[in-house]
């Protein structure tokens, strides 16, 4: 057993004064004390064990490495675990070296400052991330509370509710909570104004669409409308078929395989919290689309890898699922997916010619799975008469990898 050397504590913006007693003892007994520069300051003047926290994040989980073995206190706002230090150094330092004593979080004070049930809200950060993550979360109705960055922050919150169609969205800035200079400020997005907004501060956001905001909701099968396309894009019935057989789970990785205007990794992106997704795409012009849509739908965290396929699959690691959406029939390329593809993952594969659906079959025949041939028809007009025209039909493979051992 490794023995205990460091504790990350939190505190409030009343800094340590808001500590119990037991945590006090721990600020006493460091010998080193790491925090952020608004922090120190309060808490023992000309102290030489204070330490200011280095950034960027990996030269800070550097610094707090060289104290290995030390008595090392690490001051953090609020709750470390939620959006904080405590939660990032559970990848870097085993569990029984270093304890956490977590003070309110932010999202709990403001929660019951705005009268509103916490497992109701979505709480977000946006504290050094886009603002744009913004974008999954806003449907009418939804309840936001977003850590920032700065005042700045507060600015760009409400630009992007107004260019969305939400202007008429309730925004409270919750200035230094728990703190002597605490304060709010309330408006609507669209009247946004920077008096009174402080750089300390969490934000409320209460969503209200106007009637010309589109309906954007986490489930998967967005309007075609909502993508920047050139045609290359899976269709919207197709698509909530697709995302349904690759089963976004929580925190899990998507390679989208020719992914044209990148739907497929967008709304895998929605669907789950913490999921993530490659994009692979040698057009040009489609990987711009993909820049675009991923910021306008909130997932500006999608990766996007140019160049030709499989090769430019070579040396990522394993995904837990798969889509194949473009060159179906290279068989090449599937064997490269396949051989990546955790033992477990999912890959679904679509094709709309008659080369890619023989692959298709010829893969359902060596590896098993299912199949399923989709055709969707469209309100159309013939003449004065109103008709539904089919679309191309899409022949749709889906299978699970094995596990070692499995037939």
């Amino acid at each position: 057993m490794s023995e205990c050397w460091l504790h990350v504590v939190g505190v409030t913006a009343r800094g340590v004064q808001s500590l119990a007693p037991e945590q006090q003892v721990l600020l006493d007994n460091a010998k080193v004390i790491i925090g952020p520069p608004r922090s120190l300051p309060k808490v023992r003047e000309l102290d030489d064990r204070l330490v200011t926290w280095q950034s960027p994040l990996s030269a800070m989980i550097k610094q707090i490495l060289s104290y290995r073995g030390t008595p090392t206190v690490i001051l953090a706002t609020g709750d470390p675990t939620w959006f904080g230090i405590g939660a990032t150094l559970t990848a870097h330092i085993a569990a029984d070296e270093f304890e956490i004593h977590p003070a309110p979080s932010a999202f709990s004070l403001a929660a019951a400052r705005m009268k509103w049930p916490l497992q109701n809200v979505d709480c977000i950060s946006v504290h050094g991330r886009p603002v744009e993550i913004l974008h999954s979360h806003m449907v009418p109705g939804q309840r936001i509370l977003a850590l920032t960055s700065d005042a700045t922050t507060v600015h760009d919150i409400a630009k992007v509710l107004k260019n969305r169609g939400y202007g008429e969205s309730h925004m409270t800035v919750l200035n230094a909570m728990g703190g002597e200079t605490q304060s709010q400020v309330e408006f609507l997005a669209q009247d946004y104004s920077s008096k009174g907004v402080g750089n300390l501060n969490t934000v409320a956001i209460d969503c209200v669409a106007d009637h010309r905001a589109p309906i954007l909701p986490p489930l998967p099968g967005l309007p075609d409308g909502a993508f920047v396309h050139d045609g290359q894009l899976t269709k919207r019935e197709v698509r909530a078929a697709t995302l349904a057989k690759l089963i976004p789970l929580s925190g899990q990785h998507l390679w989208d395989v020719g992914a044209g205007c990148g739907s497929i990794a967008i709304e895998w992106m929605r669907a789950a919290p913490r999921a993530t997704a490659t994009c692979f795409e040698r057009n040009a012009a489609r990987i711009e689309m993909i820049e675009k849509n991923r910021v306008a739908l909130g997932a500006p965290g999608l990766k996007i890898v140019s160049g030709q396929a499989p090769g430019s699959l070579e040396g990522l690691d394993a995904p837990d699922a798969i889509f194949i959406g473009g060159d179906v029939g290279n068989h090449e390329l599937f064997d490269v997916c396949w051989d990546a593809l955790k033992p477990g993952g999912r890959l679904v594969a679509n094709a709309i010619t008659l080369d890619g659906e023989t692959a298709l079959v010829q893969r359902l025949d060596q590896h098993g799975g299912d199949m399923a041939r989709i055709e969707v028809s469209h309100l159309d007009t013939v003449g004065a008469h109103k008709a539904l025209r089919p679309r191309m039909a899409v022949t749709q493979w889906n299978v699970s990898k094995p596990y070692e051992g499995e037939q």
